[in-house]
């Protein structure tokens, strides 16, 4: 899953940072990342997913 901006020629470094950033945070790398750096318990895995959807629902 690899992510690739190219950067226009009427566009800065800056800006094609920041539509890397964009799609980086879109496409959900980071989460994953931070779900997967820790091994969790079964019970707990499953303890934080029902409260991700309760928080999902309001």
């Amino acid at each position: 899953m690899a992510i690739k901006v190219v950067i226009r020629q009427d566009e800065g470094v800056e800006e094609g940072i920041r539509r890397f950033k964009r799609a980086v945070n879109k496409s959900g790398v980071v989460m994953e990342m931070r779900k997967r750096e820790f091994y969790l318990k079964t019970a707990l895995r499953r303890k934080q997913k029902s409260e991700m959807a309760r928080r999902k629902k309001w």
